[in-house]
């Protein structure tokens, strides 16, 4: 049995750490570098769903920042996206200079790494920044639909760990395969989703934003996935990606303990995309 936390209330960095303090993070964070890989897939803000609230990155440097000093925000460049101009027009660029953070391009690191993927689905290697390799991993996901995907949660947001700017070549490999590998060989150490202003319909870019004013936080991203996609409305076994990798062994699926909220209290039926 693994926990998932559902934290419900208004945007604040209050309801992120009550969320976080399900879980010792501390015991799951220290010892190595802390990537905080957010969702810029778009220059939009938060309050449109679209990317990932500065709050929640903000409450993450400072629960994380009390026993490890070595954290990096990060995030790739999108084909029509500059990760540098997302962390700026979204204030998270802003955030991180306050904090002593540093905002990193992954597409513009040059120390890179292949790592073989064992019983691939569709690429049998991925490469990736060394740092990606040598650092845990939080996945700070949007809470969103996706056309090609249903939902984008924290599974879908370790899509941006690759570099390649053009990721078109990966979706005509089938992109809930291509999911399924990345997290194979880098998956995240905490998962934390966004929830505060949702997104449904035409995702994940041009939907409408939806209130809920959650945050949802677990050390097991498949059971993170499986219960926001709950809570969306959708059934997790019927979405490729959240269903194949329980099948891989990479999290649960069914045997979840949600913690705070109960699921049935916050659930809101989303418009599919």
């Amino acid at each position: 049995m693994v926990q998932v936390a559902v934290a419900r209330g208004q945007r604040s960095l209050e309801i992120v750490r009550k969320a976080l303090n399900a879980f010792d993070i501390q015991k799951g964070l220290a010892g190595k570098p802390v990537l905080i890989k957010v969702n810029f897939i778009t220059t939009k803000t938060w309050e449109t769903g679209a990317t990932t609230d500065p709050i929640i990155v903000e409450a993450l440097i400072q629960e994380i920042g009390k026993f490890n000093d070595r954290i990096y925000v990060v995030e790739s460049d999108a084909t029509v996206t500059r990760a540098e101009r997302a962390a700026e027009v979204t204030g998270m660029l802003e955030l991180c200079h306050r904090y002593g953070v540093p905002f990193i391009n992954l597409s513009k690191l040059k120390e890179k790494v292949t790592v073989k993927i064992p019983e691939h689905e569709t690429l049998d290697k991925i490469t990736v920044p060394r740092l990606v390799l040598e650092s845990y991993i939080v996945s700070a996901a949007k809470m969103k639909t996706h056309g090609d995907t249903t939902v984008t949660l924290g599974l879908k947001n370790m899509f941006g760990m690759l570099p390649d700017r053009f990721k078109g070549k990966y979706h005509i490999k089938d992109i809930g395969k291509v999911i399924v590998d990345i997290n194979t060989v880098i998956k995240p150490s905490l998962v934390i989703i966004d929830g505060f202003v949702a997104m449904e319909g035409y995702g994940p870019v041009s939907g409408d934003p939806v209130k809920m004013d959650l945050v949802l936080a677990g050390e097991d991203v498949v059971a993170t996935d499986a219960t926001a996609a709950r809570v969306m409305g959708f059934d997790p076994k019927r979405i490729f990606h959240i269903r194949r990798s329980y099948e891989k062994g990479l999290g649960e699926i069914d045997q979840i303990q949600v913690v705070g909220e109960r699921l049935e209290d916050v659930k809101r039926i989303f418009k599919p995309p």
